[in-house]
């Protein structure tokens, strides 16, 4: 089980440079009030962020730092699972992203994506969606269950059932299953040049057999081409090599030396962009302000006149120079490209020198063979020949009962891949599951006055009963109505987290529910079941009906705004009326 115990966050949305901190697992139930604006919804924002690098709220990542101070925005989360602590901090300018386990910060991967799977799925045991499912209902940009299209609403359940360790494990088998195919492809290959191999070492017996002087005339005759051709191909070779050694260090070097120019110009250019965002800036202040912003004088006409003309000065001077610069990387941008095709000159001359080793390598072999064929005994060459054929038989039998190995090992791999496809033992084990997920989705409906008969199939659809049993759909209903589906849901999944142990987690945020759609019934409804939920578990309601729900929770966080900054006006704790 997943324990929060604490968040605090500073220069985060609309919090200022001092930590904001709030526990998590004080009081089994929190309500937070506060004016529209004044930063209820921040701690959401602020545990999601932590967590998985992003809001609970739709706002883009650079909206996160606080307007103001514009750096150092830092968040916190501490919690624990079994014997180990954990602290997530994460931040913006600077960007921060450590996990610390028992007071030891974990080895951050080179990839900040892989540090991030390391916490999801070997610690957390969940990702974005399915803790916004299990943990959050809100009003803001939280997409409910029943909203959801089919295959991640799959997701959720197969993280909530811990199964997706099937899903894991069909992807290695599929890996297994693609490094089977390519040994199956790489033994054909070599069983199709042992028949290359016995195909030429047959007729090379029919050939001894059948022998004759004109047959010795013409691989003579052969011999001698093959002689003459190697000799043309090492000329050759020997006007290519001396080319190659000539011009190759040159153009490696031209080449070295104009990159390394080149890479100093585009330095100097970014040098002399920002030269000329900061004189341009200066420029529009001294343009759009008569008054010193920061001492309140006002600032004279000469002056301004006098900076301005400094600006537009310095604007010419740079632009000078950044047309200079601009100039000489188009030469030596020319100049790269003659030096790389004089080094593709070369690169295609040692190409036609590795074509002519093995053209003459090729000769050679056929020279070789040519002789023993000519010179050797008949006897001896057949004999010899016989056994090499024997051998490059044997070697085909060998390879053709690996390749029928690797087969059988990819038919059971295939099977197995059938097995943990979603339609496999996902599939059933979800079967299992589904009257127990309904069962209790119908339960806390029926608490929340609200009686339908829910039922998910295997697919993730709904088919929704009224008592005179019209079939309805999820959409068919009011939001007050959607939303006790959505409740119902909601305390479903934490119910199943719970059964499972795979992600059961103390902490419960309704972001607004009781604000939006739900009636004085639906209110009242919620609760109860509220009360009811295990003491172990942690509520916060953050809500704008403070007056009405005054007196409902254990403990009352209130929001304010002092000079733009949220702050929390302290922790008021109140009997709880049932």
């Amino acid at each position: 089980m997943i324990r929060f115990e604490s968040v605090k966050y500073k220069n985060f949305l609309s919090t200022g440079n001092q930590f904001t901190e709030i526990r998590l697992d004080n009081n089994k139930s929190t309500l937070v009030v506060g004016q529209n604006g004044a930063g209820k919804s921040t701690m959401l924002d602020a545990i999601s962020f932590a967590l998985f690098g992003k809001p609970h709220r739709n706002i883009n990542k650079p909206q996160l730092i606080n307007s103001i101070n514009n750096k150092n925005c830092v968040v916190e989360v501490t919690f624990s699972i079994g014997q180990n602590k954990f602290k997530i901090v994460r931040g913006i300018s600077p960007g921060i992203f450590e996990i610390w386990k028992n007071g030891t910060m974990l080895n951050q991967s080179s990839h900040s994506k892989e540090y991030q799977k390391i916490l999801e799925q070997n610690i957390l045991k969940l990702n974005h969606k399915s803790f916004h499912q299990v943990v959050v209902l809100g009003s803001s940009s939280f997409i409910p269950f029943m909203q959801l299209p089919a295959g991640q609403r799959r997701e959720i359940i197969e993280d909530l059932l811990d199964i997706n360790v099937f899903s894991k494990m069909n992807q290695l088998l599929r890996e297994q299953v693609t490094t089977i195919k390519d040994q199956v492809r790489q033994v054909t290959y070599d069983i199709d040049i042992v028949k290359t191999r016995i195909e030429s070492h047959e007729k090379y017996i029919k050939d001894i057999q059948i022998l004759t002087k004109t047959a010795i005339d013409t691989k003579s005759k052969k011999i001698a081409e093959n002689r003459t051709a190697i000799e043309a191909l090492n000329e050759s070779n020997a006007l290519l090599t001396t080319e190659v050694e000539t011009k190759l260090p040159a153009a490696q070097e031209e080449l070295s030396t104009l990159n390394g120019k080149q890479t100093q110009l585009v330095q100097y250019q970014a040098q002399f962009k920002q030269q000329m965002a900061t004189v341009a800036k200066d420029a529009k202040f001294y343009e759009d302000n008569d008054t010193c912003p920061t001492c309140s004088q006002d600032i004279g006409a000469d002056l301004r006149a006098q900076k301005l003309e400094t600006a537009k000065s310095k604007a010419k001077e740079l632009k000078t120079a950044m047309d200079r610069a601009t100039a000489e990387s188009k030469n030596i941008t020319e100049a790269i490209q003659r030096a790389s095709d004089s080094l593709s000159e070369v690169q295609e001359w040692q190409r036609d020198i590795l074509a002519n080793n093995k053209e003459i390598s090729r000769l050679q072999t056929e020279i070789r063979n040519l002789e023993m064929e000519i010179t050797g005994t008949d006897v001896a060459d057949l004999k010899n020949a016989k056994e090499e054929l024997e051998k490059y038989n044997k070697d085909k039998a060998d390879l053709t009962e690996r390749k029928l190995e690797y087969n059988e090992q990819m038919l059971y791999k295939n099977v197995m891949s059938e097995m943990l496809k979603d339609t496999g033992i996902k599939t059933k084990i979800i079967k299992q599951y589904l009257p127990v997920i309904n069962k209790l989705v119908n339960q806390y409906l029926q608490v929340l006055d609200f009686f339908v008969h829910f039922d998910l199939d295997e697919s993730f659809q709904e088919k929704i009963r009224s008592r005179h049993r019209d079939e309805f759909t999820y959409d068919s209903f009011s939001e007050g109505e959607k939303q006790r589906i959505d409740l119902a849901l909601l305390f479903t999944w934490r119910q199943v987290a719970k059964m499972k142990n795979s992600i059961s987690t103390n902490l419960l945020i309704l972001d607004e529910t009781f604000d939006s759609s739900l009636d004085a019934d639906g209110v009242e409804n919620l609760l109860k079941i509220l009360y009811t939920l295990p003491d172990d578990t942690n509520v916060f309601v953050i809500s704008h009906k403070g007056e009405i729900l005054e007196g409902k929770f254990e403990n009352k966080i209130e929001f304010y705004k002092d000079k733009n900054f949220s702050k929390i006006k302290g922790l008021q704790h109140t009997e709880v009326m049932v």
